[in-house]
Protein backbone atom coordinates (compact mmCIF):
# COMPACT_ATOMS: atom_id res chain seq x y z
CA UNK A 1 0.00 0.00 0.00
CA UNK A 2 2.98 1.95 1.09
CA UNK A 3 4.72 2.01 -2.31
CA UNK A 4 1.17 2.98 -4.16
CA UNK A 5 0.86 6.17 -2.03
CA UNK A 6 3.95 7.20 -1.98
CA UNK A 7 3.84 8.54 -5.91
CA UNK A 8 0.46 10.34 -4.83
CA UNK A 9 1.62 12.10 -1.63
CA UNK A 10 4.79 13.16 -3.90
CA UNK A 11 2.95 15.27 -6.08
CA UNK A 12 1.75 17.78 -4.80
CA UNK A 13 4.84 18.95 -3.12
CA UNK A 14 6.38 18.50 -6.80
CA UNK A 15 3.92 20.84 -8.19
CA UNK A 16 4.07 22.95 -5.54
CA UNK A 17 7.84 23.29 -5.80
CA UNK A 18 7.66 24.00 -9.56
CA UNK A 19 4.51 26.68 -9.31
CA UNK A 20 7.26 28.44 -6.59
CA UNK A 21 9.91 27.91 -8.61
CA UNK A 22 8.11 29.54 -11.60
CA UNK A 23 6.77 32.44 -9.38
CA UNK A 24 10.55 33.21 -8.23
CA UNK A 25 11.03 34.89 -11.86
CA UNK A 26 9.25 37.97 -12.77
CA UNK A 27 9.44 37.96 -15.64
CA UNK A 28 8.14 34.26 -16.63
CA UNK A 29 4.53 35.30 -16.55
CA UNK A 30 4.71 38.35 -19.17
CA UNK A 31 6.83 35.72 -21.11
CA UNK A 32 4.51 33.42 -21.24
CA UNK A 33 1.81 36.62 -22.25
CA UNK A 34 4.56 37.87 -24.75
CA UNK A 35 4.62 34.53 -26.52
CA UNK A 36 0.66 33.69 -26.66
CA UNK A 37 0.44 37.15 -28.78
CA UNK A 38 3.07 36.07 -30.79
CA UNK A 39 1.73 33.21 -31.95
CA UNK A 40 -1.42 34.98 -32.38
CA UNK A 41 -0.77 37.45 -34.74
CA UNK A 42 1.21 34.80 -36.74
CA UNK A 43 -1.99 32.95 -37.12
CA UNK A 44 -3.91 35.71 -37.64
CA UNK A 45 -1.82 37.44 -40.05
CA UNK A 46 0.93 34.91 -42.10
CA UNK A 47 2.97 38.20 -42.38
CA UNK A 48 3.76 38.63 -39.04
CA UNK A 49 6.77 36.70 -38.50
CA UNK A 50 8.46 38.24 -41.67
CA UNK A 51 12.01 40.17 -41.59
CA UNK A 52 10.28 42.98 -43.17
CA UNK A 53 7.33 43.36 -40.22
CA UNK A 54 9.99 42.16 -37.76
CA UNK A 55 11.94 44.88 -38.72
CA UNK A 56 8.88 47.15 -38.08
CA UNK A 57 8.45 45.46 -34.88
CA UNK A 58 11.50 46.07 -33.50
CA UNK A 59 11.18 49.96 -33.98
CA UNK A 60 8.16 49.63 -31.64
CA UNK A 61 10.16 47.87 -29.52
CA UNK A 62 13.37 49.98 -28.90
CA UNK A 63 12.75 53.50 -27.80
CA UNK A 64 10.45 52.72 -24.85
CA UNK A 65 12.88 50.02 -24.04
CA UNK A 66 15.93 52.14 -23.60
CA UNK A 67 14.10 54.44 -21.89
CA UNK A 68 12.19 51.94 -19.69
CA UNK A 69 15.47 51.41 -18.39
CA UNK A 70 15.60 54.56 -16.88
CA UNK A 71 12.55 54.58 -15.58
CA UNK A 72 12.76 51.16 -13.72
CA UNK A 73 15.04 52.13 -11.71
CA UNK A 74 13.44 55.69 -10.59
CA UNK A 75 10.20 53.41 -10.35
CA UNK A 76 12.12 50.94 -7.92
CA UNK A 77 13.54 53.67 -5.96
CA UNK A 78 10.24 55.38 -5.41
CA UNK A 79 10.56 58.26 -8.04
CA UNK A 80 9.35 58.67 -11.61
CA UNK A 81 10.47 60.98 -14.51
CA UNK A 82 7.60 62.44 -16.62
CA UNK A 83 9.76 64.89 -18.36
CA UNK A 84 12.27 62.30 -20.19
CA UNK A 85 9.79 62.18 -23.57
CA UNK A 86 10.97 65.43 -24.40
CA UNK A 87 14.39 64.99 -23.55
CA UNK A 88 14.04 62.16 -26.03
CA UNK A 89 12.77 65.03 -28.33
CA UNK A 90 15.00 67.73 -27.51
CA UNK A 91 18.35 65.64 -27.86
CA UNK A 92 18.26 65.34 -31.35
CA UNK A 93 18.42 69.06 -31.82
CA UNK A 94 20.83 70.05 -29.72
CA UNK A 95 22.89 67.36 -31.15
CA UNK A 96 22.03 68.81 -34.88
CA UNK A 97 22.88 72.56 -34.03
CA UNK A 98 25.99 71.76 -32.39
CA UNK A 99 27.14 69.49 -35.40
CA UNK A 100 25.62 72.16 -37.96
CA UNK A 101 25.89 75.59 -36.74
CA UNK A 102 29.15 75.24 -34.34
CA UNK A 103 30.59 72.93 -36.88
CA UNK A 104 31.74 70.41 -34.32
CA UNK A 105 32.26 66.27 -34.80
CA UNK A 106 29.29 64.93 -34.69
CA UNK A 107 30.43 62.62 -31.88
CA UNK A 108 31.15 65.19 -29.82
CA UNK A 109 27.32 67.34 -30.80
CA UNK A 110 25.92 63.71 -29.75
CA UNK A 111 28.01 63.86 -26.11
CA UNK A 112 27.11 67.65 -25.48
CA UNK A 113 23.19 66.35 -26.57
CA UNK A 114 23.83 63.70 -23.90
CA UNK A 115 25.43 65.97 -21.42
CA UNK A 116 22.73 68.62 -21.33
CA UNK A 117 20.23 65.66 -21.03
CA UNK A 118 22.63 64.98 -17.85
CA UNK A 119 21.86 68.81 -16.33
CA UNK A 120 17.98 67.98 -16.77
CA UNK A 121 18.03 64.85 -14.83
CA UNK A 122 20.15 66.16 -12.70
CA UNK A 123 17.82 69.93 -12.16
CA UNK A 124 15.16 67.07 -11.83
CA UNK A 125 16.38 65.15 -9.25
CA UNK A 126 17.76 68.71 -7.10
CA UNK A 127 14.54 69.71 -7.31
CA UNK A 128 12.82 66.45 -6.20
CA UNK A 129 15.88 65.80 -3.30
CA UNK A 130 16.93 68.94 -2.29
CA UNK A 131 13.51 71.23 -2.20
CA UNK A 132 11.45 67.88 -1.06
CA UNK A 133 9.01 68.88 -4.76
CA UNK A 134 7.33 65.40 -5.49
CA UNK A 135 8.80 64.13 -8.53
CA UNK A 136 5.77 64.01 -10.64
CA UNK A 137 5.18 67.65 -10.07
CA UNK A 138 9.02 68.21 -10.91
CA UNK A 139 9.19 66.80 -14.04
CA UNK A 140 5.01 67.99 -14.98
CA UNK A 141 6.48 71.14 -14.55
CA UNK A 142 10.23 70.29 -16.62
CA UNK A 143 8.20 68.50 -19.34
CA UNK A 144 6.47 71.54 -20.24
CA UNK A 145 9.37 73.28 -19.70
CA UNK A 146 11.67 71.28 -22.41
CA UNK A 147 8.27 71.12 -24.90
CA UNK A 148 8.36 75.10 -25.23
CA UNK A 149 11.93 75.03 -25.43
CA UNK A 150 12.52 72.51 -27.94
CA UNK A 151 9.50 74.19 -30.02
CA UNK A 152 11.23 77.49 -29.95
CA UNK A 153 14.75 76.50 -30.88
CA UNK A 154 13.11 74.53 -33.73
CA UNK A 155 10.44 77.06 -34.95
CA UNK A 156 8.24 74.16 -35.08
CA UNK A 157 10.18 72.82 -38.14
CA UNK A 158 11.50 69.01 -38.38
CA UNK A 159 15.34 68.58 -39.31
CA UNK A 160 17.92 66.01 -41.31
CA UNK A 161 19.58 63.84 -38.72
CA UNK A 162 23.22 64.97 -39.41
CA UNK A 163 26.01 62.54 -39.88
CA UNK A 164 27.65 60.24 -42.15
CA UNK A 165 25.07 57.26 -43.88
CA UNK A 166 28.33 54.83 -42.28
CA UNK A 167 27.70 56.48 -38.82
CA UNK A 168 23.56 56.70 -38.82
CA UNK A 169 23.47 53.37 -40.04
CA UNK A 170 25.23 52.08 -36.86
CA UNK A 171 23.16 54.27 -35.17
CA UNK A 172 20.14 53.06 -36.17
CA UNK A 173 19.14 53.76 -39.45
CA UNK A 174 20.87 50.04 -40.28
CA UNK A 175 17.74 47.47 -40.11
CA UNK A 176 18.40 46.07 -36.61
CA UNK A 177 20.10 48.20 -35.30
CA UNK A 178 18.55 50.53 -32.88
CA UNK A 179 16.94 46.53 -31.36
CA UNK A 180 20.66 45.94 -31.08
CA UNK A 181 21.42 49.21 -28.95
CA UNK A 182 18.14 48.28 -26.97
CA UNK A 183 19.73 44.74 -26.28
CA UNK A 184 22.97 46.34 -25.41
CA UNK A 185 21.28 48.59 -22.79
CA UNK A 186 18.99 46.49 -21.10
CA UNK A 187 22.13 44.24 -20.75
CA UNK A 188 24.33 46.59 -19.32
CA UNK A 189 21.11 47.67 -16.94
CA UNK A 190 20.46 44.09 -15.67
CA UNK A 191 23.94 44.03 -14.46
CA UNK A 192 24.07 47.44 -13.00
CA UNK A 193 20.92 46.77 -10.85
CA UNK A 194 21.62 42.93 -10.08
CA UNK A 195 25.04 42.62 -9.59
CA UNK A 196 26.66 46.32 -8.44
CA UNK A 197 26.35 48.40 -5.32
CA UNK A 198 24.51 51.10 -6.83
CA UNK A 199 21.77 48.59 -8.12
CA UNK A 200 21.38 46.96 -4.42
CA UNK A 201 21.30 50.67 -3.18
CA UNK A 202 18.35 51.83 -5.33
CA UNK A 203 16.72 48.33 -4.23
CA UNK A 204 17.28 49.33 -0.88
CA UNK A 205 16.00 52.83 -1.03
CA UNK A 206 12.94 51.80 -2.50
CA UNK A 207 11.93 49.15 -0.22
CA UNK A 208 12.62 51.47 3.13
CA UNK A 209 14.22 55.12 2.65
CA UNK A 210 14.55 55.11 6.24
CA UNK A 211 16.51 51.90 6.84
CA UNK A 212 18.32 52.38 3.91
CA UNK A 213 19.36 55.72 5.50
CA UNK A 214 20.34 54.31 8.69
CA UNK A 215 22.46 51.57 7.18
CA UNK A 216 24.64 54.41 5.42
CA UNK A 217 23.38 54.67 1.92
CA UNK A 218 23.42 58.15 0.21
CA UNK A 219 19.68 58.41 -0.34
CA UNK A 220 20.09 62.23 -2.45
CA UNK A 221 23.16 60.51 -4.66
CA UNK A 222 21.72 57.44 -5.46
CA UNK A 223 17.71 59.12 -6.56
CA UNK A 224 19.40 62.64 -8.34
CA UNK A 225 22.12 59.75 -10.21
CA UNK A 226 18.81 57.77 -11.07
CA UNK A 227 17.31 60.80 -12.45
CA UNK A 228 20.51 62.10 -14.58
CA UNK A 229 20.90 58.24 -15.75
CA UNK A 230 16.82 58.31 -17.16
CA UNK A 231 17.28 61.68 -18.32
CA UNK A 232 20.94 60.52 -20.27
CA UNK A 233 18.97 57.06 -21.73
CA UNK A 234 15.81 59.49 -23.03
CA UNK A 235 18.33 61.65 -25.14
CA UNK A 236 20.59 58.29 -26.00
CA UNK A 237 16.47 56.92 -27.59
CA UNK A 238 15.80 60.13 -29.42
CA UNK A 239 18.92 60.19 -30.91
CA UNK A 240 18.84 56.47 -32.29
CA UNK A 241 14.98 57.51 -32.93
CA UNK A 242 15.98 60.04 -35.25
CA UNK A 243 19.07 58.30 -37.25
CA UNK A 244 16.56 55.51 -38.04
CA UNK A 245 13.95 58.16 -39.26
CA UNK A 246 16.58 59.70 -40.97
CA UNK A 247 15.20 63.28 -39.34
CA UNK A 248 14.01 64.91 -36.10
CA UNK A 249 10.73 66.09 -35.57
CA UNK A 250 9.88 68.60 -32.75
CA UNK A 251 6.70 66.82 -31.89
CA UNK A 252 8.59 63.47 -31.78
CA UNK A 253 8.21 61.15 -28.74
CA UNK A 254 6.60 63.25 -26.28
CA UNK A 255 4.52 61.97 -23.58
CA UNK A 256 3.36 59.05 -25.53
CA UNK A 257 6.82 58.16 -25.60
CA UNK A 258 7.32 58.48 -21.78
CA UNK A 259 4.09 56.59 -20.93
CA UNK A 260 5.03 53.80 -22.89
CA UNK A 261 8.43 53.32 -21.29
CA UNK A 262 6.48 53.48 -17.86
CA UNK A 263 3.65 50.77 -19.51
CA UNK A 264 6.39 48.85 -20.06
CA UNK A 265 8.43 48.69 -17.20
CA UNK A 266 4.87 48.28 -15.32
CA UNK A 267 3.72 45.35 -17.21
CA UNK A 268 7.05 44.04 -17.04
CA UNK A 269 7.04 43.47 -12.80
CA UNK A 270 8.23 46.98 -11.78
CA UNK A 271 6.27 48.37 -8.68
CA UNK A 272 4.87 52.06 -8.73
CA UNK A 273 5.19 51.37 -5.05
CA UNK A 274 8.76 50.82 -5.37
CA UNK A 275 11.63 48.57 -3.98
CA UNK A 276 11.14 46.18 -7.00
CA UNK A 277 11.56 45.35 -10.35
CA UNK A 278 13.49 44.11 -13.12
CA UNK A 279 15.05 45.45 -16.20
CA UNK A 280 14.79 41.76 -18.63
CA UNK A 281 10.83 42.60 -17.11
CA UNK A 282 10.98 46.34 -19.16
CA UNK A 283 12.35 44.68 -21.93
CA UNK A 284 9.64 41.78 -22.21
CA UNK A 285 7.37 44.80 -21.03
CA UNK A 286 8.00 46.08 -24.28
CA UNK A 287 7.56 43.41 -26.48
CA UNK A 288 4.08 43.08 -25.52
CA UNK A 289 3.40 46.21 -26.25
CA UNK A 290 5.53 46.52 -29.43
CA UNK A 291 3.65 43.48 -30.98
CA UNK A 292 0.21 44.26 -29.67
CA UNK A 293 0.68 47.58 -31.49
CA UNK A 294 2.85 46.04 -34.92
CA UNK A 295 -0.46 43.27 -34.79
CA UNK A 296 -3.18 45.46 -34.52
CA UNK A 297 -1.61 47.38 -37.18
CA UNK A 298 -1.09 44.80 -39.53
CA UNK A 299 -4.85 43.45 -38.62
CA UNK A 300 -6.48 47.07 -39.48
CA UNK A 301 -7.50 47.55 -36.03
CA UNK A 302 -8.19 50.98 -34.87
CA UNK A 303 -5.32 52.55 -33.25
CA UNK A 304 -7.31 54.15 -30.18
CA UNK A 305 -8.07 50.49 -29.54
CA UNK A 306 -4.32 49.85 -28.71
CA UNK A 307 -4.17 53.05 -25.65
CA UNK A 308 -7.71 50.89 -24.49
CA UNK A 309 -5.63 47.76 -24.54
CA UNK A 310 -2.42 49.61 -22.88
CA UNK A 311 -4.47 50.69 -20.16
CA UNK A 312 -6.41 47.94 -19.39
CA UNK A 313 -2.86 46.29 -19.45
CA UNK A 314 -1.49 48.06 -16.93
CA UNK A 315 -4.06 47.60 -14.51
CA UNK A 316 -4.40 43.94 -14.92
CA UNK A 317 -0.43 44.01 -14.59
CA UNK A 318 -0.59 46.01 -11.53
CA UNK A 319 -3.15 43.95 -9.75
CA UNK A 320 -1.39 40.67 -10.94
CA UNK A 321 2.19 41.77 -9.83
CA UNK A 322 0.51 42.27 -6.22
CA UNK A 323 -0.81 38.95 -6.07
CA UNK A 324 2.09 37.39 -7.54
CA UNK A 325 4.06 39.03 -4.91
CA UNK A 326 1.68 37.48 -1.97
CA UNK A 327 2.42 34.44 -3.17
CA UNK A 328 6.45 34.83 -3.32
CA UNK A 329 6.02 35.80 0.05
CA UNK A 330 3.74 32.70 1.12
CA UNK A 331 6.13 30.19 -0.72
CA UNK A 332 9.26 31.58 0.95
CA UNK A 333 7.34 31.25 4.63
CA UNK A 334 6.28 27.83 3.47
Amino acid sequence: MSAHQQPLSAGPGIAARTLHGFLRFREASIVVVAILLIIYFEISNSNFITNANLQTLSQFISAPVIIACGEIMLLICGEIDLSVGMVFAIAPFIMYFCATSLGLPIIIAMLIALAVAGCIGLINGFITVKLRVPSFVTTLGTLFLINGLTLTISKGFPVDTPGSPAFAKIMGAAGYAEIIWAVIIVAIMHVVLRNTRWGLHTIAVGGNVLAAAESGINVPKIKIGNFVLTSVLGAFAGIVEAYRIGSTDPLAGGTNMMFLAVAASVIGGTSLMGGSGTIIGGLVGGLVLGVLQDGFTIDGINAYTFDMIIGGAILIAMVFNIHVARLRRAGRKL
